[in-house]
């Protein structure tokens, strides 16, 4: 996963006592790596750029084929570290490849590898778009948007060198043929590999709506419509797959994700078994758990308000280390929310939790709303400084979190317009 694995309280008072690294892909056409230092403080500066060897999508937005936009890929995780620290992955969601690189005391990044995932692109750019790694098989997964091969899979050597497998797995059923997956991500006992979805089909974005908004609906036979939210009605939004010891993959099966368009999975730290989603058109947040035997349970879904129109388009959060606060951003409102995780479930602490980030004007959520295009967050191992992407604002904002779940902004430093994505570190 992007977010930190495995870290322990020494580890969390070291980062808290001496800073650490922050990492973030830019996705321009010469796809570089960010490489920041982070102070005691929170503030961040940037170190180097290290070009990836691939290339991005820049400021094009293949899931849409808009000009410029934000969230190019409507993806999560396209950066992740090791458990160890020892390597860093990226996509290259431009060409449809994957780089490796070696991660210094320093923090310091060296290349080491880059290889196709095995799709061809079509078109403009690929859409390869999130990871995820299984350390004891050394399995890389690798989710493109667009199937039908959606997850393609690389063997990882002990020099972080790529090998692409030729296995492929998609995400489509027979009804569905061309759907819009987001993000990858592993169980932590490495059994299973779960896969959320946004759309049962491509979106429409031009020549329906006057103000150019997109297109949610799609007539069916008999002049019905229909959403194409995924899981919105039908039940079948969230995708698991079982790994085998080998860290190839058994048949998938299809769950209700109890919510339109189940985006974003991430899993708690001290209970393993035991997951937030969060969903881009259900406008909330639920939490759920999976047995050894794949049986999944999930809870209600918690929304937060809605009534600056939906949907919200929650796509990203980030879980406190102790398991106790949810950070969850809002595309389409330019917001942060938080969610306490109490003994039952999950309650809203702040919402918003930090006041609406302007961009230029030029991008619009679903509901229709102008955003400034907020993607990927990144939490401090000491949960003390939540970092947020706004891509249509060309900035990365560190907030430091309060007791009541609000934000407070301490800073930002200018980024590549609309493109980046992407946040790992330590």
């Amino acid at each position: 996963m992007a977010k930190e694995m495995g870290t322990t309280s020494s580890e969390r008072s070291m980062s808290s006592q001496h800073g650490g690294h922050l990492y973030m892909q830019t996705n321009e056409i010469r796809n570089a790596i960010v490489h920041y230092s982070r102070s005691p403080s929170g503030a961040i500066s940037e170190m180097d750029r290290i070009f990836t060897g691939g290339a991005g999508s820049g400021e094009f937005k293949p899931i849409s084929g808009q000009q410029s936009a934000p969230n190019a890929f409507e993806g999560a995780s396209s950066i992740i570290l090791t458990p160890d620290r020892r390597f860093l992955f990226t996509t290259n969601g431009g060409d449809n490849s994957v780089s490796s690189f070696s991660v210094g005391q320093d923090g310091q990044l060296k290349l080491l590898d880059v290889k196709p995932t095995g799709n061809p692109v079509e078109g403009r750019s690929g859409t390869a778009k999130s990871v995820s790694y299984r350390p004891s098989s050394k399995t890389l997964y690798v989710l493109h948007s667009f199937g039908p091969d959606h997850v393609r899979l690389m063997s990882v050597s002990a020099d972080g060198k790529l090998t692409p497998r030729p296995e492929r797995h998609t995400i489509n059923t027979h009804d569905k043929t061309n759907r819009v997956s987001t993000m990858v991500v592993m169980s932590p006992n490495e059994k299973f590999l779960f896969v959320g979805t946004t759309f049962d089909e491509p979106i429409v974005t031009t020549g329906l709506y006057p103000d150019g908004s997109p297109i949610l609906w799609v007539q069916r036979k008999g002049g019905a419509y229909h959403s194409i939210a995924s899981n919105a009605p039908d039940p079948d939004g969230l995708a698991i797959f079982p790994i085998r010891e080998d860290g190839s993959l058994g048949t998938g099966r299809f769950h209700d994700g109890k919510g339109g368009s189940p985006f974003y999975i991430a899993f708690l730290h001290g209970r393993p078994n035991t997951f937030i989603i969060g969903y881009a058109v259900g406008d909330g947040v639920s939490m759920g758990t999976i047995e050894d035997d794949g049986t999944v349970d999930i809870g209600p879904l918690v929304k937060i308000d809605t009534s600056a129109g939906v949907p919200t388009e929650l796509c990203w959060a980030s879980v406190s280390s102790d398991d106790k606060m949810v950070y969850a951003t809002n595309f389409g409102y330019s917001t942060v929310s938080s969610y306490r995780i109490n003994g039952k479930g999950l309650e809203i602490a702040s919402d918003p939790a930090c006041p609406k980030v302007p961009g230029d004007g030029t991008a619009r959520g679903l509901n229709g709303t102008v955003t400034s295009g907020p993607a990927d967050n990144w939490l401090s191992p000491d949960d003390a400084y939540l970092y947020q992407i706004y891509g249509n604002a060309a900035k990365l904002v560190c907030y430091a979190t309060q007791p009541d779940g609000s934000l407070k902004e301490t800073g930002s430093v200018k980024i590549p317009y609309n493109s980046p994505q992407g946040l790992a570190g330590f």
